[in-house]
């Protein structure tokens, strides 16, 4: 494999226009797709099979009057709705209201068989029904704005739910991309000390995020992809991309410094640099699309989706820079910064040398320190509550907080998140059922009950059940599990009637209970496949094994950090919070996903450097203090530039992306410094020799892969004559 990479690099640096232009055809191609094909996000979820989504379908399929696309329009004033002059003004509105392309019907608020008044006559909302159920258009929001300017006149207050909320496109913000873009520029400038240089990775990157990002469009043209899948694929997009571009690009300029021609040194990297970005990109691609194996749709699609984005960029890395290596020649070093020393690629008595050194004189010491912090910061993940984000954790400008505000003070919490109890009959008369209402009425966590509803064929009855909480309440999940699991068919025992229970709270309910069902297989896919990537790259079961159990605590960690400031609302104000929120339901399963193979990358980089040392002069310890060394520098701007991309996400309004952003942020920050330099040194140097231990009968059928190249280069230190002493050359050593 490295021989293929080193012709490849060495090809692209001999003719760097036909690999250029081959890429740009080839984003013009994916851009023009996009442009004919590609479609917009979906977020519709759906779970099928499950209970919620089953009573779902049964409602869609027997009362399909009732199923059609609505949005609330809602109205507040202090002093009431019901003078004249308010009622005639949204009378008023109704009939404008009307006249919006596909509304079919406008409900009114002051309706005496149905009114939607609150009890103190200060709050009400009316019903648009849509004959599509098409996102609702900007136009359409515009000419609800020019409707509804009658009431807004008489001193009401007017905000928007659902479609109509979301149409109004407030949530500006910042620009998450632009400033991650920054960012990297700021640290690679400093890291290279040159413009040209500076400006590689940025270019590779944002080439493979249009071909990715045009892609992912074409796909949303043929399947519901998320709005978080595009948001996930330009965090791993900038990041990723960026990064690995980084670390081939360091290794062509040490080839370059010293002596060796273009095309050779191009080819050089991407046989050494160039596969380990190889392997940690499949590594990466596995533990994504591992998310298949959760067997929800939303989740394969992200896992594609962002699969997609880590292969492209990877694929840039090995043969888009190349190119631009080729064609920049020497001048690569051009344009250099001032104030920015070139530094050699290991220096014994740098800060990082001399801090690993301290760390393998002293494994126990500093080792278990490390994993104390981290169980502690993971002790929140034990508390973690999960749910589906809705109009309560908005921002609180927004007009759908608004109206989900006003709705919870004006009708009851529960009003935002009505649930559905639907029954289907089975032969039932129809008068078994008339008392199920009634006997729910004074049950405990119920508001109120609705009339039951029959449909045309009397197979199918419906009514609604109004919670004294709100959707993301613990006690309103509790609830649906009563009625699931007592209520109901206590209430219908004797006839053969089988109920269920829909809503929001439902599928939440029904979404956890599939993931924790599916989370064992799910994790042991993506450990063990990465543990027999690690195993055939390093040729060693105790190495693999060391990073999967460092991995997952410093996820558990990262975890821990979320819950702390996403429940439990530690710091909330600082990212743009106005309080605690739940934990999305697929956060966690997404999250380790792209965690574990993030994690792996920088594993993957440290350890086949380590691994190159240990077998020029056999000294395990040296080896670790070597590798660490001449990687921390890299590494550490790599980090940086991860950190910078995904900390701009918390600048994003949208509190998914927030999560997100905080989330890997906080991982990518424990692993390059608790794990990479303190728990991998410390481990490395507890194991010693053994830590490339590999059965024989193991070794002679596992493939033969050079992480370091056919043909390894000497860039750090000459073969030690005789073992350095650690514990001598540590900080603060007599």
């Amino acid at each position: 494999m490295s021989r293929l990479l080193y012709r490849i690099g060495h090809f692209a640096g001999r003719h760097p226009w036909r690999v250029i232009m081959t890429w740009l055809v080839i984003a013009a191609a994916a851009f023009l797709l996009n442009q004919s094909y590609g479609g917009t996000t979906d977020d519709n979820f759906k779970l099928p099979g499950v209970e919620s989504a089953k009573a779902a379908e049964a409602l869609e399929d027997k009362f399909p009057q009732e199923t059609i696309s609505t949005a609330n329009i809602i109205f507040h004033s202090d002093a009431g709705l019901t003078q004249p002059e308010v009622k005639a003004a949204i009378a008023e509105a109704r009939t404008e209201l009307a006249a919006i392309p596909h509304v079919v019907e406008v409900s009114d608020p002051y309706d005496a068989r149905g009114p939607t008044l609150s009890p103190d006559r200060r709050t009400g909302f009316t019903t648009l029904a849509f004959d599509t159920e098409k996102r609702v258009t900007a136009a359409q929001f515009d000419a609800a704005e020019r409707a509804t300017e009658p009431v807004r006149a008489a001193g009401v207050q007017v905000e928007y739910d659902g479609g109509l909320g979301t149409a109004k496109g407030e949530e500006g913000g910042a620009n998450s991309e632009m400033l991650g873009i920054a960012l990297a520029v700021v640290i690679l400038a400093v890291a290279f000390g040159s413009l040209v240089a500076m400006s590689l990775p940025v270019v590779t990157a944002l080439v493979a995020i249009l071909i990715g990002f045009s892609t992912i469009g074409v796909m949303s043209g043929a399947m519901a992809v998320p709005k978080i899948a595009t948001i996930v694929a330009m965090m791993l997009g900038l990041g990723i991309g960026i990064d690995y571009a980084l670390f081939i690009l360091t290794r062509h300029r040490q080839h370059l410094a010293h002596g060796m021609p273009v095309p050779e040194a191009v080819g050089r990297a991407n046989s050494t640099a160039g596969l380990s970005v190889l392997f940690a990109g499949v590594t990466v691609i596995v533990a994504i699309t591992g998310l298949q194996l959760a067997g929800i749709r939303m989740l394969t699609v992200i896992g594609w989706a962002s699969a997609v984005m880590v292969t492209v960029t990877m694929l840039a890395a090995l043969t888009l820079l190349p190119a631009m290596l080729g064609l920049a020649g020497r001048r690569v070093n051009n344009l250099r910064i001032p104030f920015v020393k070139p530094k050699p690629a290991y220096n014994p008595k740098s800060k990082s040398s001399r801090w690993s050194a301290k760390v393998v004189a002293q494994p126990v010491r500093y080792g278990a320190a490390a994993v104390v912090l981290l169980g502690v910061l993971a002790v929140p993940v034990f508390s973690m509550h999960l749910g589906i984000p809705d109009a309560g954790n908005d921002p609180a400008a927004s007009t759908t907080r608004k109206s989900y505000d006003l709705v919870a003070e004006g009708f009851g919490p529960g009003v935002n998140g009505p649930l559905q109890v639907v029954i289907e009959m089975n032969g039932t008369d129809p008068s078994a059922i008339d008392g199920v209402g009634t006997a729910l009425e004074d049950e405990p966590g119920i508001a109120s009950v609705g009339a039951v509803a029959l449909s045309p064929k009397g197979d199918l009855a419906a009514f609604a059940i109004t919670p004294t909480t709100a959707p993301q309440n613990a006690k309103t999940g509790e609830l649906v599990e009563r009625l699931r699991q007592d209520l109901l068919p206590v209430a219908l025992r004797g006839t053969e009637a089988k109920p269920m229970v829909t809503g929001a709270t439902a599928l939440d309910v029904d979404l956890s209970d599939q993931l924790q069902q599916r989370m064992l297989w799910f994790l042991g896919a993506v450990i063990g496949l990465s543990f027999i990537i690690l195993m055939i790259v390093f040729r060693s079961i105790l190495v693999p094994l060391k990073a999967a159990i460092l991995n997952v605590l410093s996820i558990g960690a990262a975890y821990g950090v979320v819950v702390a400031i996403f429940q439990w609302g530690w710091g909330a104000g600082l990212i743009g919070l106005d309080g605690s929120v739940p934990i999305m339901s697929l956060a966690p399963m997404l999250m380790f996903a792209v965690l574990f193979g993030l994690s792996m990358d920088y594993e993957v980089f440290l350890l086949s450097r380590v691994r190159e040392q240990f077998q020029r002069h056999g000294d395990a310890k040296a080896a670790v203090v070597e590798g660490v060394g001449s990687t921390a520098r890299v590494i550490t701007s790599a980090a940086l530039i991860m950190t910078g991309v995904f900390g701009a996400f918390v600048l994003d309004p949208d509190g998914t992306a927030k999560l997100f952003g905080v989330g890997l942020t906080v991982a990518v920050i424990l692993d390059v410094t608790l794990v990479r330099m303190v728990l991998v040194p410390a481990a490395m140097s507890l194991l010693g020799k053994h830590a490339w231990w590999l059965p024989g009968w193991l070794d002679r059928i596992l493939p033969d892969i050079h992480l370091e190249g056919d043909d390894a280069d000497d860039l750090l230190l000459p073969t030690p004559t005789a073992p350095p002493d650690l514990a001598a050359t540590a900080p603060g050593a007599r």
